[in-house]
């Protein structure tokens, strides 16, 4: 293990991070995507610091493959935007840049954030300052593909192999400033197992109704997350157990509600369970479309003296209410309906054709006027024999 020291304002050295080598962390290059070590290559070739850091480090220090690859760099994101012509910057209270890759990848790169008191979410720091900006411990690690090291400035690696959460900001105010952070305390726990100590436990209590101020497509990318990770039901039972639920899927709850109390709401985690099993199965990621129905499908009671195109209507209607206030793209809850329907053998009626009946061919009659020409020039006489007749009269008279 290596260590980075530093100098505090009285001008003595203390020990500021600590550095592990390939032979203690055991994360290669071979593990890390291929997308991902074509920007941060890039990245330091062009003299920049870029480094793969947060969940992808903290999963593969634990065994688990990774869902996303995020970096982070001290370029700003007008040169980020420039080095890789596939990107686009997006975000205003957050600018950050997504690199595009083929089949619809998405490789996000944010820059180093200034901790400065006043500092707003677009003032750019070093990396020291970008690990005082992160959320929990456990995902404040960064990985050096080039060097292959692993940085750790805050006894990052000693929270994650003990399989233990910490809050690196104030527990007073670090759910008012990003209530979402709540919700991933819990995905943390329940995928990777990490015990939430009591402290952070209560706050999550404290300020659950804090989701209420969350815009509903930050939330609806949120609850998809953790529908797709493949550890839905245990994340789920977490957010029932934390009071986050209610602000995550409410109308969905409500319909379960209805139903059958906690007996339909472990039907439910049944559902979530089988999703689970089929995500780890599945060797691609689910559509949401499939999602949506899987999860909201069974609870959509449909009327039986519809035709198909006022059914389809009603259907998608019905899967946006019980999905309110999440609202994914259009399409994908007509591709949720259009499974559906194959499911419960729903098909549009054929229109049949109408059989064109085939006239008869008949001899054209002919015309009046032609059966008169025809009658006439049968019975005029020849002209060339009344001129005969006359000739010879004449010669006989002579």
């Amino acid at each position: 293990m290596l260590i980075r020291y530093g100098i505090d304002k009285a001008g003595k050295r203390y020990e500021r991070a600590r550095i592990y080598t390939l032979e203690e962390h055991r994360i290669s290059r071979q593990k890390i995507d291929k997308e991902a070590l074509i920007i941060t290559d890039r990245l330091q070739r062009e003299g920049y610091h870029a480094y793969i850091v947060g969940g992808a480090v903290r999963d593969l220090l634990i065994g688990k493959t990774p869902k996303d690859f995020d970096i982070t760099t001290d370029a700003q994101p007008k040169k980020v935007r420039r080095l890789f012509w596939n990107s686009r910057i997006i975000g205003r209270r957050f600018r950050l840049v997504h690199v595009h890759f083929k089949d619809g990848k998405i490789i996000e790169v944010s820059t180093f954030r200034s901790n400065e008191p006043g500092a707003d979410n677009n003032d750019f720091g070093t990396l020291e300052e970008d690990v005082e900006r992160r959320d929990f411990s456990i995902n404040a690690l960064y990985y050096d593909p080039k060097k292959e090291y692993v940085y750790d400035f805050v006894s990052a690696m000693k929270d994650v192999r003990s399989k233990r959460m910490r809050s690196l900001l104030p527990l007073e105010t670090t759910f008012q400033d990003d209530p979402v952070r709540m919700i991933r305390a819990v995905k943390y726990a329940a995928a990777g197992q990490f015990s939430i100590p009591f402290g952070l436990r209560k706050a999550i209590r404290k300020n659950a109704g804090e989701l209420e101020n969350i815009s509903s497509s930050r939330m609806t990318e949120e609850v998809f997350k953790v529908l797709e990770g493949g550890s839905s039901a245990a994340i789920i039972r977490l957010a029932e157990q934390y009071g986050l639920l209610p602000f995550m899927i409410p109308s969905l709850l409500e319909e379960i509600s209805g139903i059958g109390g906690k007996k339909a709401f472990r039907e439910f985690l049944s559902l979530l369970d089988e999703l689970d099993k089929r995500i780890a199965g599945a060797g691609e990621p689910l559509s949401r479309g499939e999602l949506i129905q899987r999860i909201f499908g069974p609870y959509l009671r449909l009327p039986g003296d519809e035709g198909y195109d006022q059914l389809f209507k009603t259907a998608f209607r019905g899967f946006k209410g019980l999905l309110s206030p999440l609202t994914p793209p259009n399409l994908d809850v007509e591709n949720a309906v259009k499974l559906l329907f194959d499911e419960r053998g729903i098909v549009k009626e054929k229109k049949k054709k109408k059989k064109r009946r085939r006239r008869k061919r008949t001899k054209k009659a002919p015309s009046e006027e032609g059966t008169r020409l025809q009658e006439e020039s049968v019975q005029a006489p020849a002209s060339g024999s009344d001129s005969s007749d006359t000739g010879s009269s004449g010669s006989s008279g002579s």
